[in-house]
């Protein structure tokens, strides 16, 4: 079997780690993100063809720096480090790292020293961004200084025996406009990688790890509709056919006519195995008077477990569950064993499972971003208006309605959600929108309808554009539908007499509200 390329992020806490991730994705190689200390086992386990060091707050001087593993260097594999990950490399090869005399931050000029390797075939001056209030100021024994800035001397080097590099700017981000060519220059000039990761390519490999994994037994997966429970379904029922059975679970707090639209799509038209259990006042119940986002978040992954092991023992020796778990999801969720990336929130896919889960996981899309994963159900034959649905978080509407979830509340914004999406949809925008949905705040407000005066609640709309869910950008929507979308809400529903809107980006919001 022929390994999957791929380049191997160690990760120091910068917040562009993703961004990085991203970067060589789109040269269709394979990357991976993992924590800066990770055992030298489980990197030759992973076998990469390259690694890059990310940025980070720390310096190496002070205590408890984070450090990666010494025999990293003598594993003969291509490093390229970022801002921290260059100093780390000169000094522990030793070089001399301090403090700059002045802190470089923005944009800069880079004159490039030697035009090759990284900076094949690149101008003599190029822009980049710079974040950094350390720099190597001596090179390490056997390293050339390859490019410099007006305040750093030595702004990137390489050791050629050692196939080390250190960049002190940032070339994922935007603000460097060549920065996607230094990154493909590591990974064909310098890692020798090919571009063979592709959505094909993928299917084909992971179909081949499923039946591996599963053999001969039965999988069960909560098929909620969206895109990523949707593509995984098809995804494993490529590999295993009838041994997967899909469950759909009303819990109460789901999109307006849900059910109808998965038993369409999935079990007539795909032909999936599918059984549907409305328990929506077993959740609705667990979930009385918890305000806690993430209580919300684990009662609802625990019930989803329950009502899971629930319909395994009634379909008989059930040993695997599917999830529809995205690489986001991940890293928002934990903080890589050790590694200085902070939690942001849990998903219920990934926080939410007890500790003592009687059925094994099977997460076939865990390392993908949204759009890959799009893409990957395209490939599959899904049609856009699965692939492209915008995204709707796993605990649903619990956590759109900030503070106490009733059925009440539930229905309250179950109608005003579907105007939303409806008069998007009207305006030709949703498909250029990420999200946009509304949310049911905790509070009333004082009307007047009718000479009446009311005291009513308050939904707020949430609309917003990005490329993966990371960062965020709120929608500019057109005057014209925000007035429309705040008429059908007051006028057609009863309950509801003020309509807000958030025009705050991730980050510092997040896209939800819990």
């Amino acid at each position: 079997m022929s390994k999957t390329e791929t380049i191997l992020i160690l990760d120091f806490g910068s917040q562009y780690t993703q961004l990085i991730a991203r970067r060589v994705r789109e040269n269709k190689v394979f990357s991976l993100i993992l924590p800066y200390n990770i055992s030298i086992k489980k990197i030759k386990e992973i076998n990469p063809n390259g690694i890059i060091f990310s940025g980070g707050p720390s310096n190496v001087y002070q205590k408890k720096a984070p450090f990666p593993r010494e025999e990293v260097f003598s594993l003969n594999i291509p490093i390229l480090g970022i801002c921290y990950g260059m100093q780390l490399c000169g000094h522990m090869f030793g070089g001399k790292v301090k403090k700059t005399p002045l802190r470089e931050y923005g944009h800069a000029e880079l004159t490039i020293d030697r035009r090759e390797d990284l900076f094949f075939r690149m101008p003599k001056k190029i822009n980049v961004w710079m974040s950094h209030g350390d720099h190597v100021s001596r090179l390490p024994t056997g390293f050339e200084r390859i490019a410099h800035t007006r305040n750093s001397s030595i702004a990137a080097f390489r050791n050629q025996d050692r196939t080390i590099f250190g960049i002190q700017f940032h070339p994922e981000v935007v603000h460097t406009p060549l920065g996607s060519t230094l990154i493909a220059n590591f990974l064909f000039k310098v890692c020798n990688v090919s571009s063979s990761w592709t959505p094909r390519s993928f299917i084909k490999e992971t179909v081949k790890n499923i039946r591996r994994e599963v053999g001969r037994e039965k999988v069960i997966l909560g098929l909620s509709g969206g895109v990523d429970s949707s593509i995984a379904a098809l995804l494993i029922h490529k590999a295993i056919g009838k041994q997967l059975t899909c469950i759909f679970v009303d819990n109460g707090v789901l999109r307006h006519n849900e059910a109808k639209k998965v038993k369409e799509v999935f079990q007539k038209n795909f032909h999936l195995n599918l059984r549907t259990v409305n328990a929506e006042k077993r959740f609705l119940d667990k979930l009385k008077n918890v305000v806690d986002p993430e209580r919300k978040r684990k009662v609802i992954g625990h019930e989803f477990i329950r009502v899971f092991e629930k319909e395994a023992q009634r379909l008989g020796n059930v040993r695997y569950l599917a999830q529809g778990t995205l690489y986001p999801d991940v890293i928002e969720s934990v903080s890589f064993h050790g590694g200085p990336t902070s939690v942001i929130k849990s998903h219920h896919n990934v926080g939410g499972l007890p500790k003592k889960l009687k059925l094994k996981l099977i997460e076939p899309l865990r390392e993908l971003f949204k759009d890959e994963v799009r893409e990957v159900g395209r490939t599959l034959g899904l049609s856009d208006e699965i692939t492209q649905r915008q995204p709707f978080p796993g605990p649903g509407l619990a956590v759109r309605i900030i503070g106490n979830v009733t059925k009440k509340r539930a229905d309250l914004l179950r109608a005003a959600d579907c105007i939303v999406v409806d008069e998007i949809k009207r305006a030709g925008l949703y498909k250029k929108i990420w999200q946009s949905f509304a949310i049911l705040l905790p509070i009333k407000s004082v009307g007047v309808m009718g000479d009446e005066r009311t005291y009513e609640n308050v939904v707020t709309i949430r609309a917003v554009t990005s490329r993966d869910g990371m960062t965020a950008d709120w929608a500019r929507l057109p005057y014209e539908v925000l007035n429309t979308i705040s008429n059908r809400i007051i006028n057609e529903i009863k309950g509801i007499n003020r309509v807000c809107l958030d025009v705050s980006s991730k980050p510092p919001a997040t896209i939800e509200w819990e």
